[in-house]
């Protein structure tokens, strides 16, 4: 892992779990990091903490709602307003188990974890590709194996299963699908893009989970900052530095689900570019 002093660095959800610790080692290694996330209290509580924590005084923050398209549109703007270079986009923030609708009107998980951070990272692009070279770093799931396609329908439909596990996997699917496509799209303008499965991890997303339940599940899971190791990786590796497109376990390059196509993902882009048009 090398030094990142003057690279910046964009982390949705660095307020919290993984994309704290993930921000954290960034900034200790040099990086100026930006936390998006969507409380301004706990985001700019979590800029305090780490500056403290690391010592470093370039880490700032973002408000950014991934329920929100028109969130996503201003978070993006916030950014190019401070005429700075991009480096590594973190898309890390995510919801599971939830159900419901996003103000735009997409299933939940779809909706969070895949359609707001198209409408961030498109927004995005031209300033990474003139900071290059330049990652996208999506954090996807193992969940995304057990999706058997994207239903269009469907997730322009409330929430349909109560635990919303199919819900989340087709988000995560569409997490790497995202990656593959945007990996094609980006050839040649300096942009590299990874999707990854950080482990099973002791992190927030459990919160809604009953306290007696909770730590009995979570007892063996990976702390979060085991949690960010995969994600750290594909943002600052070296190793990686020529791949794209590719997804990521422990470190190492492992294949997708097997209905991760090249044509899948390309129907998905259309679709997503289609549904975040102004």
């Amino acid at each position: 892992m090398t030094d990142l002093i003057g690279q910046t660095f964009l982390v949705t959800g660095g307020n919290t779990g993984i994309g704290r610790a993930t921000a954290a080692d960034l900034a200790r290694r040099g990086g100026r990091v930006y936390l998006a996330c969507r409380s301004r209290d706990k985001g700019e509580a979590a800029v305090a903490a780490l500056a403290g924590q690391t010592g470093s005084d370039r880490i700032g923050y973002l408000p950014l709602d991934l329920a929100d398209l028109d969130s996503a549109r201003r978070c993006a703007a916030d950014f190019l307003a401070r005429d700075e270079p991009l480096h590594g986009l973190i898309n890390n923030a995510g919801v599971a188990g939830h159900r419901g609708l996003t103000r735009d009107g997409f299933e939940l998980q779809f909706g969070v974890n895949h359609l707001g951070h198209f409408a961030l990272t498109t927004a995005l692009l031209d300033r990474l590709a003139a900071s290059a070279p330049a990652r996208v770093v999506t954090v996807s799931s193992d969940a995304h194996y057990q999706a058997t396609g994207i239903d269009y329908d469907a997730v322009r439909r409330r929430t349909a299963h109560l635990a919303a596990m199919p819900e989340y996997a087709v988000s995560k699917l569409a997490n790497v699908l995202f990656s593959q496509e945007l990996a094609r799209r980006a050839d040649g303008r300096g942009i590299t893009t990874y999707a990854l499965h950080p482990g099973v991890v002791a992190s927030d997303i459990w919160r809604r989970v009953p306290w007696p339940v909770r730590p009995i599940i979570t007892r063996r899971m990976l702390t979060t900052e085991q949690g960010a190791t995969t994600t750290l990786y594909c943002a600052t590796s070296p190793e990686v530095a020529r791949a794209t497109g590719r997804f990521y376990l422990r470190c190492r390059e492992a294949e997708p689900n097997p209905v991760a196509t090249p044509e899948l993902a390309r129907e998905l882009w259309e679709h997503s570019e289609a549904w975040t048009a102004r």
